[in-house]
């Protein structure tokens, strides 16, 4: 493709540049209007600036991937809601020795997970329930969270649907999901335990810190809750000591009015006598009621009236994972992912026999419509011609009968993938995929949990990584 006009090539050069600068820095002084606002004034000022025209801009933005999105977010809602991701805590908590170990069962949980739920469908699953994880464990979100999007981007290259680029590539050249599994399993493998090392590398010293302060003040919780039970168990005594106390001093007070009273002195002391016994008797009334409750708490009582309910529970959690199984089953025979996903979905609502509102409303949204405004204003520079004149500059020293050809092409692949990319791939830097967005959006947005996963962050750990297991990658594939 020939480079556009001039004015094309300069104003969609701006619209990108100014769509790059927000997505990577959201809060930049100037313009603070965050990632979303930006991929859409991206958007926008591609079709101001008459790069593309609005048909155009409409024809960009790629439903199937919007449809995937939008399915697997909602059946990630009723993962939620089934206690699927409590029991993988309980998975990753198992015998854990401590967030090194954690780091890497992430690494591996995610890697597996993608290259049957493709990448997008892993992160948009996961990424809250590693926040929440972390948090439990008093530990940095952003380790594990780069473990998440990395790990993610490499297992899903090992099937065919792994992602939408292995889909095409799969596709268009006929090679079977067998063929593809057999002679991409090996690298992918190696790759998630590179990087699950280059990980551990950089942020060992930062996870034993944590985790130090972690046991400490689990220490302290453990004195404050074995303090505070021991309290719970002496109060009773407390109180019957001081309420005998209070008997001896009352008797004893009384003496002297008895020796100069002694009628009054009898009758004021029967009756003391008889209000204390009627007092005590109502005092050892509720003490053994409460004694009761505590050995016998009502719900024990009620246990036949719960069991159904809990049955009901049991069967609605069973029918969310068929749903979810049925999903990957589908992915698996190839059936097209996006309305398989929404399919899941519908399903999942109609399973549920509730207004699906609540449901609904926690898909996040402002994630689907910067996916929007990222497909035209991607498109829009491609339109330019600016890539495809670099990748014709490039061609001729990119042949793949040779070491340095190879080399070249994959850096020509990452520089592309990272920069200009529809739906780009990579572990290099936050625009290098998708599921590096996905993870990144979800994790700001996330209820009570959001973080912020900087650029920096985040090139810091994907340069090295990218480097190595792409060397590794293209070695073991020759």
């Amino acid at each position: 493709m020939a480079l556009a006009s001039t004015e094309k090539v300069i104003l969609g050069s701006i619209a990108f540049a100014i769509f790059w600068v927000l997505a990577v820095f959201p809060s930049v002084p100037f313009l603070p209007v965050g990632r979303t606002a930006g991929s859409l004034l991206g958007a926008m000022l591609m079709v101001i600036f008459r790069v593309i025209t609005p048909e155009q801009a409409y024809a960009a933005i790629d439903l199937p991937i919007l449809g995937l999105l939008f399915g697997t977010m909602v059946v990630s809602v009723y993962l939620e809601k089934a206690d699927m991701f409590n029991h993988l805590g309980k998975l990753l908590s198992w015998k854990s020795k401590g967030a090194h170990d954690l780091l890497c069962r992430i690494c591996l949980i995610s890697a597996i997970s993608s290259a049957f739920f493709t990448n997008d469908t892993s992160c948009v699953l996961l990424t809250e329930f590693v926040l929440k994880i972390a948090g439990q464990h008093n530990l940095p979100p952003h380790p594990f969270l780069l473990a998440l999007a990395s790990s993610a981007n490499i297992g899903s290259s090992a099937t065919p649907i792994g992602n939408p680029q292995n889909l095409v590539i799969a596709m268009q050249s006929k090679i079977s999901f067998g063929s593809f599994l057999v002679v991409l399993l090996p690298p992918t493998v190696i790759g998630v335990l590179v990087n699950a090392l280059i990980l551990l590398c950089m942020y060992w010293k930062l996870l034993s810190v944590q985790k130090d302060e972690e046991d400490a003040a689990s220490e302290v919780v453990a004195e404050k809750d074995v303090s505070s039970h021991e309290m719970h168990l002496l109060l009773p005594f407390r109180n019957r000591s001081t309420s005998c106390e209070n008997e001896t001093h009352q008797v004893s007070s009384s003496a002297p009015a008895s020796a100069r009273n002694s009628t009054a002195s009898e009758e004021t002391l029967h009756n003391g006598a008889s209000q204390k016994k009627h007092g005590t008797a109502a005092s050892d009334e509720v003490v053994s009621v409460n004694g009761l409750n505590d050995v016998f708490p009502e719900k024990h009582s009620k246990g036949k009236e719960t069991l159904a309910p809990r049955f009901k529970r049991i069967l609605w959690k069973s029918r969310v994972y068929f749903v979810t199984i049925g999903m990957l089953i589908s992915f698996l025979i190839g059936l097209n992912m996006s309305w398989t996903a929404i399919t899941a979905a519908l399903a999942l609502v109609i399973l549920d026999f509730k207004d699906a509102q609540s449901c609904l409303e926690k898909v996040s949204y402002p994630l689907l419509i910067f996916f929007c405004g990222m497909f035209i204003t991607v498109d829009g520079f491609n339109r330019t011609g600016i890539p495809s004149a670099l990748w014709d500059w490039m061609e001729p020293h990119a042949k793949v009968n040779c070491a340095s050809g190879i080399a070249v092409l994959a850096v020509v692949i990452l520089v592309l993938s990272n920069v200009a990319s529809n739906v780009p791939t990579g572990n290099l830097s936050l625009l290098g995929s998708a599921a590096n967005l996905i993870v990144c959006e979800k994790a700001r947005l996330a209820p009570n949990l959001g973080y912020t996963l900087s650029f920096w962050n985040h090139l810091k750990f994907g340069v090295p990584s990218t480097i190595i297991v792409t060397a590794i990658g293209l070695a073991l594939i020759r």
